[in-house]
């Protein structure tokens, strides 16, 4: 404001200012005064080593700096006008002209008026003052209402979830257990995440009895990402240290094998949990886990059962976890890891094969690495492969199936084994059509071998030869009896079951040694049961093929003994009288017996 017989309160903008001024003016005026003030410094110099002092002098150098920092704010912002700028330099009138005519002057005055303690306030800016610490202290006041608020929310929020756990169960909505799990998820590694969340996302869309959760330590798996701790204290015992180690005995090369083996095949702390869920109550339980140095995903199986299940010595198999999920695509045998740079680092520890522990980490099966977005080129081994949420979406629903169809297939075979191993084969009413209402042979033996057993017997290298058994499959060994006739009935069973029927390999003992490479009818009897299978699915999904494919062995073994011709040597009636009604006996070169069953005629026919 100017000085008058009145205040006149006017409000300034350095911005205005800088639009109506001449910049080129500026910069000489700022020249100028820089000159200007080099000058009465030098000056101020010269009289400082002589000793003398010059009072106006020095009032004028003072007046310099106000003006030289107005100048000074940069961005183009200049000095204020003569009105404005007398009133920044002195509140009172003339201080300035005063200061140069009166002798002798006091510096500090002129500190005093630059630095401001001499000015007079504004009447109005004195008001918006006041007006914004009010304003001030009111916001105050409300930041620690809201903060009181928000710190009580808390813990009524916590209660309310607590309250709301019985309701969220009833209605099958449980927030709380996912938000827990979701924050457990964030520790999971690529691979077990991705698995996670697509395993979560299809059993929400598509199917509701998929139960995905997560195990594990989260504490071991945050302490896995904590960069390492400063050494130095180590350092300090160093020497102390190594005196110890020395008196120690060294480990051996073995033992350090061992700990390089174990450190490679360790496992992250986090594991993913599917459970499969049937309509019978059954339930796959499927633990994924990740070996951190290998990059590969595992999976171990185990299988709960609604009911108590009889128990089979042929079925032990079944349900093993080695064997359960066994070639669930064609040819995965999760033997091998699929990561062909792992090939490299066994090498540096001694590790023949993964296969050898298996039993404790898990199979690897290639599926597995797709449900967690693993591929790995054969082509172009790398040893980091990141984990693809598009690959592993793209398998999650048809794994699911075959998973769930698994399981009930291998659950219906174990309740038929138990049956098998008493001597009855159990046909379902659906499908007693394809059979006669009497049949005399009758399953006396059934029973599980190992596979070299089977490569053993002379009558089943023609199987072999052709690749339909493989150590992966399951081998058992059925015993028809019909008086003195005694047929063997080698099977091979894929563990694609039922998908891919079972193979039979036949010898018939019986007036000497009888199969497939001496005797066309018992070739005739493969193919009734080998080419023919489809005939003998039954209802779907077809799991009573096996079965029936027994029951079509005893039938077409008692077509094969009431056929035979009586021989005149032997005194007596006929050991096997002809109940079958056939048309013909025979046909062709062969002599071909007729073991097709015609229903409802209730006859037999060649095909």
């Amino acid at each position: 404001p100017a000085h008058g017989t009145g205040w006149d309160a006017r409000y300034y903008s350095e911005e205005s200012e800088v639009d109506l001024r001449d910049p080129i003016k500026d910069y000489e005026l700022y020249r100028e005064t820089c000159q200007e003030l080099q000058r009465l410094m030098a000056e101020i110099q010269e009289l400082k080593s002589r000793g003398i002092k010059e009072n106006v002098r020095r009032a004028s150098w003072c007046l310099h700096f106000p003006g030289f920092s107005l100048l000074n704010l940069g961005s183009g912002q200049s000095l204020l006008g003569s009105s404005e700028g007398s009133w920044l330099l002195a509140a009172e009138p003339g201080v300035g002209a005063d200061l140069l005519r009166e002798e002798p002057v006091d510096p500090s005055r002129f500190r005093a008026v630059v630095g401001g303690s001499d000015r007079i306030p504004s009447p109005r800016l004195a008001e918006k003052y006041k007006e914004c610490l009010t304003s001030k202290e009111k916001i105050l006041k409300e930041i620690e209402v809201k903060k009181e608020y928000l710190s009580s929310l808390q813990p009524r929020l916590n209660s309310i979830m607590q309250a709301s756990l019985p309701v969220q169960e009833y209605l099958f909505m449980p927030f709380d257990q996912a938000h827990k799990q979701y924050e457990t998820a964030r520790h999971l590694p690529p691979p077990l995440y991705v698995l996670f969340v697509q395993a979560s996302a299809y059993g929400q869309a598509c199917d509701k009895k998929l139960v995905v959760a997560i195990e594990g330590s989260v504490e071991e798996a945050k302490a896995l990402y904590k960069p390492p701790e400063d050494s130095q204290d180590d350092e300090s015992d160093s020497d102390a240290e190594e005196e110890q180690t020395t008196k120690r005995r060294r480990p051996t090369l073995g033992v350090q094998l061992d700990d390089k083996r174990k450190e490679m095949l360790k496992r992250h702390p986090l594991s993913v949990t599917l459970d499969l869920k049937c309509k019978d109550e059954n339930v796959l339980h499927l633990t994924f886990h990740y070996l951190m140095n290998l990059n590969v995903m595992t999976v171990k199986a185990k299988v709960t059962t609604a009911m108590e299940m009889t128990t089979a010595i042929s079925a032990g198999d079944l349900l093993s976890p080695d064997s359960l999920l066994n070639c669930l695509y064609p040819g995965d045998h999760g033997r091998k890891t699929p990561n062909p740079a792992n090939q490299f680092q066994f090498d540096k520890v001694g590790i023949l094969t993964l296969s050898d522990y298996v039993t404790e980490l898990g199979h690897p099966y290639v599926w597995v690495q797709k449900l967690g977005g693993l591929h790995f080129p054969k082509e172009q081994p790398q040893h980091t492969v990141a984990a693809d949420n598009s690959l592993s979406a793209s398998h999650m629903e048809l794994t699911v199936k075959l998973l769930r169809s698994r399981l009930q297939s291998r659950l219906a075979l174990h309740k038929q084994f138990a049956s098998l191993e008493h001597g009855v084969v159990p046909v379902s009413s659906e499908c007693q059509q394809l059979f006669p209402t009497k049949i005399v042979s009758r399953l006396v033996k059934w029973t599980a071998i190992p596979y070299e057993d089977y490569a053993e017997l002379p009558y089943t290298k023609d199987v072999i030869e052709a690749g339909l058994a493989e150590d992966t499959h399951l081998y058992y060994m059925a015993l028809i009896e019909r008086g003195t006739a005694k047929l063997q009935a080698a099977v091979v069973l894929n563990p694609g079951y039922s998908t891919l029927p079972p193979v039979f390999s036949l010898c018939l003992n019986w007036k000497g040694e009888r199969n497939s490479s001496n005797d066309d009818n018992i070739r005739a009897m493969e193919s009734e049961v080998n080419v023919y299978y489809k005939e003998l699915w039954g209802p779907k999904p077809g799991y009573q093929l096996l079965t029936n494919q027994l029951q079509r062995l005893c039938m077409v073994l008692d077509v094969y003994l009431e056929t035979e011709p009586h021989d005149p040597s032997v005194e007596g009636p006929k050991e096997f009288p002809q109940e079958k009604m056939c048309l013909r006996l025979v046909r062709g070169p062969l002599r071909l017996k007729p073991f097709k069953f015609n229903y409802p005629q209730g006859f037999f026919s060649h095909r």
